[in-house]
């Protein structure tokens, strides 16, 4: 070989040697996204055996649908593994749009339409899913109607709001509705169990002390994680592989994250997830606990990251109403009627001028005092009728 070729072939195979293989460059949350129902968690009551989910995809019909569900729990997974059974079955015979309503218009939809209604007439159905579909005005819904009744496209929309308001009434009587309940701790765990075994860590036991592992996680280190993160198991992938790579720069030759490690993990994701204004659900939350609590400097924070997030006042007006009921009741019944004023000053001034308006509604929810009994009964009432087998009474 000459001098000329075996300097080359050096060159080569040092470049393999420092080349990052591809799946590196991928998001943990993206690498840990189901294909199929055994590897999805959770979520049994909508895609267990003998749902009426599981049983429309069994048989290949999806029928047009909203997943309704908190910030992690598995909505994208879902519609991950719909697509996947949906190409199994029909092989190139579907056509999958995916559009997010908070950086598209009725612009794209129409595209869409165009192409889902050119595929149509050679016998290919399309599937669009439309993430945050709540950001979509109601007017802005109305583009689905017709296509939706007309069979041009099957519509799959995901919301972390409630679509009983966020939605209008004419898309709803169109959709079916699946409600997504938040992750348990047992399930956010197996999770993060797959996630380390799929990035060559391993979890320390002192029965196993193989060298052979990229890193090591305690166990109590991961059962915090699981329980910190509140059912959101995007934040806590995100979270473990930000301290996995963090703690990767240093030169130990078998790292051991720890909870420091995570816990810097955990500020670096939700700096990241407030600048993109995601995590308005959890802000919500900390309003309506700081309410209950009868913390008032609390409840003025989170109130004013709300607002700092953007959120419309009518929004968070509405919120007040519930919790007026919710939480308050009968205990003092002019809650509800400042909260109900309250929403109809925003709907005529707006922001920035609604913000004191909304900081002394909050601070009076906050202050005065609390009864659960509408709620509670309202409940036990619902639980009879759910649970009785039995005929209804007649009116």
């Amino acid at each position: 070989m000459s001098k000329q070729g075996y300097v080359s072939l050096k060159k080569s195979q040092r470049s393999k040697q420092n080349e990052i293989p591809v799946k590196d460059h991928v998001s943990l949350v993206e690498r840990m996204k189901p294909v199929n129902f055994t590897s999805y968690m959770g979520q049994k009551h909508v895609i267990g055996p003998n749902t009426v989910l599981r049983n429309f995809l069994e048989i290949g019909e999806i029928p047009s649908m909203i997943l309704w569900g908190p910030p992690g729990c598995g909505k994208k997974s879902l519609v991950n593994i719909i697509i996947q059974l949906t190409k199994e079955k029909f092989q190139d015979k579907t056509h999958i749009v995916k559009l997010v309503a908070t950086t598209c218009g009725v612009g794209e939809v129409k595209t869409a339409v165009k192409t889902a209604e050119n595929l149509l007439k050679f016998g290919h159905r399309t599937i669009v899913f439309m993430d945050n579909i709540h950001r979509f005005n109601k007017l802005q819904q109305d583009i689905f109607l017709p296509h939706i009744e007309a069979g041009t496209f099957i519509l799959i929309g995901a919301t972390i709001e409630n679509p009983s308001y966020s939605l209008n009434s004419a898309l709803l009587s169109r959709c079916r509705i699946f409600s997504l309940s938040k992750l348990s701790t047992k399930d956010i765990i197996e999770i993060l169990k797959k996630s380390i075994h799929c990035m060559d860590g391993r979890i320390h036991n002192l029965q196993n002390s193989d060298n052979v592992s990229k890193f090591i996680i305690h166990r109590d280190t991961l059962e915090w994680l699981a329980e910190i993160c509140d059912g959101n198991a995007q934040v806590a992938l995100s979270g473990l592989e930000f301290a996995i790579r963090a703690k990767n720069l240093s030169y130990d030759k078998t790292p051991t994250i720890g909870l420091e490690d995570i816990k810097q993990g955990l500020i670096h994701i939700y700096m990241q997830v407030d600048n993109k204004n995601e995590q308005t659900h959890h802000l919500y939350s900390a309003l309506h606990k700081s309410i209950c609590a009868g913390k008032p400097n609390a409840s003025l924070y989170w109130l004013a990251r709300i607002m700092a997030a953007k959120e419309d006042p009518v929004d968070i007006a509405r919120r007040l109403i519930r919790i007026s009921s919710e939480d308050i009741g009968l205990a003092d019944p002019d809650a509800l009627g400042l909260a109900v004023h309250t929403l109809s000053a925003c709907q005529m001034i707006g922001m920035p001028e609604s913000d004191v308006m909304l900081g002394q509604c909050v601070i009076y929810l906050t202050k005065a005092p609390k009864s659960r009994l509408i709620y509670n009964a309202l409940k036990a009432a619902q639980k009879v009728i759910n649970e009785t087998k039995e005929p209804q009474p007649d009116v």
